[in-house]
């Protein structure tokens, strides 16, 4: 019995240790993502107003278009990361080989759908006629580069399922590097404008993509998993993916009305609004570093059959999500003073934005333990469920926060009703890892 607490803090430092050694690299990773946008807007920003706010309309398209396939991704990790566990090497880099055809094929049909939609999806954002051909050229020749992206997405899932973060993060690196500098070549050098800058990207991504299937390959044959598209695998993938597409959906549904009954506020609260999101989507690289080592942990472990030892790492990762949360808020209203001069030096939108962002403080513990069971309860599989949840959690946020311009509440109100849907999606998904219902062991979800 007196060997029990100190096994126990045995097994808590090995969790610990794994949990860094994935979640460190993924973080920057995450954080290189969209230094991408931002390189380019950059080069961009000095050819003039218009090409400037075309990039913007264009790359918000083709950003929502990629991140729609996220799925691609998390689905990958948590199959690949289960054959893993239960030690069949060839089996997960053929499930993730099978991940890496799937996005092959929406990557087709997406630019099949892109090419000839491009003018009418860029009228239906409000391009203005300057910058409305900007955009369609930079949305025709980067949307090239949208199987890239995918294949990007997938094969990242079938390293982090490997439990290798580190490679994402060179290549991530490498990618940003190279784009930035092709940005500068061809849109300067080679005189090419907005079209030079969407090109850059698109030979980035590709060799990404390049680089990944290289790897990939290499461990396939090194294991003897076949090359070949399995038609059977490919539908299993996308069934897999489908209920964590409709999550992904669901979730921006939120961001999308959190962002239109600001607009519907004033002025000053859509600025204040979009300071606050981005800070918001800064500290969920952050969160979300751990819920993608609670994938790659979980999934493997429920391979390998180690229901108990799933069921203590996540007790170890939420301890991860609540102290991370703690932190992450509390940095918050220490650099307040700093962060908002960044943004505005609007006396009318700080006066809005202040207590917004204490709001957002508040919140970080709750959302460190959100991101912590969304990342378990993906490495479990268990898409089913988080489809449900984040339903359940939509049709509890929208009318709330649709009633907060009639009330006459303002930007702070706004985040509140933010405050609320994660209090939600807190309880739905505790409400699944305390049921134990995930725990489904085997090299295959049943």
């Amino acid at each position: 019995m007196t060997l029990a607490p100190a096994t126990e803090r045995n097994t808590a430092r090995r969790h610990d240790r794994e949990i860094v050694a994935l979640a460190l690299p993924a973080f920057g990773a995450l954080v290189a993502e969209p230094l991408f946008v931002m390189a380019d807007s950059a080069v961009v920003g000095h050819l003039g107003t218009p090409q400037l706010a075309g990039l913007g309309v264009a790359a918000a398209l083709l950003t929502t278009a990629v991140n729609i396939f996220v799925f691609l991704a998390y689905a990958t990790t948590a199959a690949v990361a289960r054959r893993v566990g239960a030690g069949d090497l060839a089996g997960a880099l053929r499930q993730g080989l099978d991940g890496i055809w799937l996005a092959l094929l929406l990557g087709g049909a997406v630019i099949a759908v892109t090419l000839p939609a491009a003018p009418g999806l860029i009228d239906l954002f409000g391009a203005s006629d300057t910058a409305a051909p900007h955009a369609v050229t930079y949305l025709r020749i980067s949307s090239l580069g949208i199987p890239a992206m995918l294949i990007v997405l997938a094969a990242t899932g079938v390293l982090r399922g490997l439990q290798d973060t580190r490679t994402p993060l060179y290549v991530a690196i490498g990618g940003f590097a190279a784009n930035a500098a092709l940005n500068a070549a061809l849109v300067y050098g080679a005189g090419l404008g907005i079209a030079g800058s969407a090109w850059g990207t698109v030979i980035a991504q590709c060799a990404m993509a390049a680089v990944y299937l290289t790897v990939v390959v290499r461990g396939a044959r090194r294991h003897g998993a076949t090359l070949r598209p399995d038609p059977a695998g490919i539908r299993a993938c996308a069934h897999a993916g489908v209920p964590l597409l409709v999550r992904t959906l669901a979730l921006r549904t939120v961001m999308v009305i959190a962002t239109a009954v600001a607009a519907r506020l004033g002025d000053d609260e859509i600025a204040g609004h979009q300071i606050v999101l981005s800070l918001w989507n800064l500290l969920a690289f952050a969160l979300d570093a751990i819920a993608i080592a609670g994938q790659a942990i979980i999934g493997r472990y429920l391979g390998a059959g180690d229901a108990e030892g799933a069921r203590a790492a996540c007790r170890r990762m939420v301890q991860w999500g609540i102290a991370s949360g703690v932190v992450l808020g509390l940095l918050v209203v220490a650099a307040r003073p700093l962060f908002i001069p960044l943004f505005t030096s609007d006396a009318a939108v700080r006066d809005t934005l202040l207590p917004a962002l204490l709001v957002t403080a508040a919140i970080q513990p709750v959302a460190g333990v959100v991101f912590v069971l969304d990342g378990v309860l993906m490495g479990a599989g268990d898409g089913g469920y988080l489809a449900w949840a984040m339903i359940v959690t939509l049709a509890v946020f929208a009318p709330v926060a649709m009633l907060v311009p009639s009330l006459g509440g303002g930007l702070t109100t706004l985040w509140w009703t933010m405050a609320l849907m994660m209090t939600v999606r807190l309880a739905t998904l505790w409400l699944r890892a305390r049921s134990g219902r995930w725990l489904v062991t085997g090299a295959v979800r049943a």
